[in-house]
């Protein structure tokens, strides 16, 4: 008799927890990193591993971590063929080495910490960051002093740094391939670079006209198809759908939260998939097949128990998200 399989397992972090990454790696399915969200100095990662025959997640290892993660993600190494990093970002990127020391255990060191700032003993704290996939090397950072940094993890050295905005930049995401990424911040833009001119970008969207723009938050990118980008505002209960072809206008506005939205995921495995989560504690499946007509409603609805904070679909095991919300973390099969 086939056995019923586990639709949702669930964690509870001794701690808020705010940054969150499913690993990509073929020999390490159901493993994620979470951050703490402790407002202070210390504060944790922890590295998890689920145990499918006991239906829960064990702790594999755990590090400190200065100020909680504003961002956690595994290299983009789909073979598995490359040291097991993990990058961070807060007062600076951070790469780390996760090492196994046991059968369900590991032990973790930094290997790099990356600083472009060497004259001043101050920094300006990381929003965001994107690992590229078909270059892990590359990995790009955005501040809140306006600026987006390019670095090449391999060699700790910035291959470029740009002021990308009038304001905070809040984040940045990769196209396809390794020279086009866009960001987004408080001035309210989507700005789209290309590493093989830096001098111009160009705004293929803005909330509203300066100076009444509302910053914006998210960027993610369609991983299928890259013509499509998803943001949304500050304090707004939609995320807009924009086609880089067509700038300025969106192609579709997904209105199905009744509180803010916090966190957006393009499905990893189809051009049509979109996962938003917000502060009315839903996760919201919505199908974009039919764009350029409206999109009403979303074809799933997922009510968590608290505010979502984060959210990631896993790009090794496209049938499962994960969300965050308090100090719980749930990866629910979609």
């Amino acid at each position: 008799m086939a056995e019923t399989k586990k639709e949702i397992f669930t964690y509870n972090a001794p701690w808020e927890l705010y940054g969150m990454s499913w690993s990509v790696r073929p020999d390490k399915k159901f493993r994620l990193a979470i951050g703490s969200f402790i407002e202070e100095y210390s504060n944790k990662v922890q590295v998890l591993q689920l145990n499918e025959a006991k239906g829960s997640f064990q702790e594999s290892a755990v590090f400190d971590h200065p100020y909680p993660t504003t961002k956690i993600m595994w290299v983009p190494d789909k073979v598995g063929n490359r040291p097991d990093l993990l990058a961070t970002t807060g007062d600076y990127l951070r790469i780390w080495e996760v090492q196994q020391s046991g059968s369900s255990s590991s032990s973790v060191q930094m290997r790099k910490l990356l600083n472009n700032n060497k004259n001043s003993e101050f920094c300006a704290p990381l929003t965001s960051f994107d690992w590229n996939e078909t270059d892990p090397s590359i990995v790009g950072t955005s501040s809140i002093d306006t600026t987006c940094t390019i670095w090449n993890v391999e060699t700790g050295q910035a291959k470029t740094q740009l002021i990308a905005h009038d304001k905070e930049v809040y984040d940045i995401a990769f196209a396809c391939g390794t020279e086009v990424f866009a960001s987004v911040g408080a001035d309210g833009s989507v700005r789209l670079f290309d590493l093989r001119s830096l001098e111009h970008s160009t705004i293929i969207y803005e909330s509203q006209p300066p100076p009444d723009a509302m910053p914006l938050f998210r960027l993610a990118w369609n991983k299928q198809d890259a013509n499509y980008l998803a943001t949304f505002m500050m304090d707004s209960r939609s995320v807009v759908i924009l086609d880089i072809r067509l700038p300025s206008i969106p192609v579709a506005e997904l209105q199905g939260h009744e509180q803010s939205v916090n966190a957006i995921a393009w499905a990893p495995h189809s051009h049509c998939h979109i996962c938003t989560a917000g502060d009315d504690a839903q996760a919201l499946i919505w199908d974009l097949q039919a764009l350029p007509r409206p999109v009403e409603d979303p074809i799933l609805a997922y009510k968590a128990g608290a505010e979502v904070n984060q959210l990631q679909w896993s790009s090794s095991q496209p049938d499962w998200v994960a969300i965050g919300f308090g100090s719980c973390m749930q990866i629910l099969r979609v």
